[in-house]
């Protein structure tokens, strides 16, 4: 009997013991890993300025007659005069597209004014450059109004008619912009730690963000702003 109360007081101590050790071994875990989940999420910023790489430039013009066949042959007239004009500036003739006119009947509309028109028929026609030598096209939009001068009226502010700049080496630079921005944002974070008297560990998460393609400004529409923003979480330790 006393052998059974003396088998059971010890089993009881060892396992007090256990219980007690192992409380504190969770606790300081826990102490340990709150303090391991102490962080600071900083961003990093990379902006860099390139040259757009290809130039999309509708030229879009307009006639007008009341002669179905004579408004064919005034919009065949204008589109070989711009097409030499555009081959005489230096524009590739691979790079210049013509598409074919957009035709108005206006007798044939039903709705607006019902005052007669001037010219029964409208035309509207593209000519469209699209081309790599961005210099060369910028040179020749400079010298339109030569065109105009022999009666070709072009059409302005509409959407179909504005002049796109491309940037398609996103890719190209991608590396180097993602580099510095993980940089700029360890920095940023080292500063933090140094000034709260921490360290600075591991990264605990980062998110990239999304790169941003637009106009340094409307006055160089042809010069590109590139951007991203990198947002990265690091542990910090005393």
């Amino acid at each position: 009997m006393k052998n059974n109360i003396s088998s059971a007081f010890v089993l009881g101590l060892f396992l007090l013991l256990g219980f007690s050790s192992l409380g504190y071994q969770l606790a300081d875990s826990a102490i340990k890993f709150k303090e391991y989940e102490r962080t600071v999420t900083v961003k990093g910023l990379s902006e860099r300025e390139y040259e757009a790489d290809i130039v999309i430039w509708p030229i879009q013009f307009t006639q007008a007659s009341n002669e179905i066949g004579d408004l064919y042959t005034s919009i065949e007239k204008s589109t070989q005069n711009i097409q030499i004009f555009l081959e005489k500036k230096g524009i590739n003739k691979k790079d210049i597209t013509i598409t074919s006119p957009s035709i108005t009947d206006k007798s044939a509309q039903r709705y607006g004014n019902q005052a007669k028109a001037e010219f029964r028929y409208t035309a509207i026609q593209t000519v469209t450059i699209y081309s790599k030598n961005i210099n060369s096209v910028r040179n020749v939009m400079g010298s339109l109004s030569e065109l105009g001068k022999q009666g070709i009226v072009f059409t302005a502010g509409d959407y179909r008619s504005q002049t796109e700049y491309l940037f398609t080496r996103l890719n190209e630079v991608k590396p180097e912009m993602i580099e510095e921005a993980t940089r700029k944002a360890r920095e940023v974070a080292e500063k933090f730690a140094s000034d709260s008297k921490s360290s600075l560990g591991k990264i605990k998460k980062a998110s990239q963000g999304q790169f941003s393609i637009s106009a340094r400004d409307k006055n160089n529409p042809h010069i590109k702003k590139i951007r991203v923003v990198s947002t990265v979480a690091y542990y910090l330790s005393d």
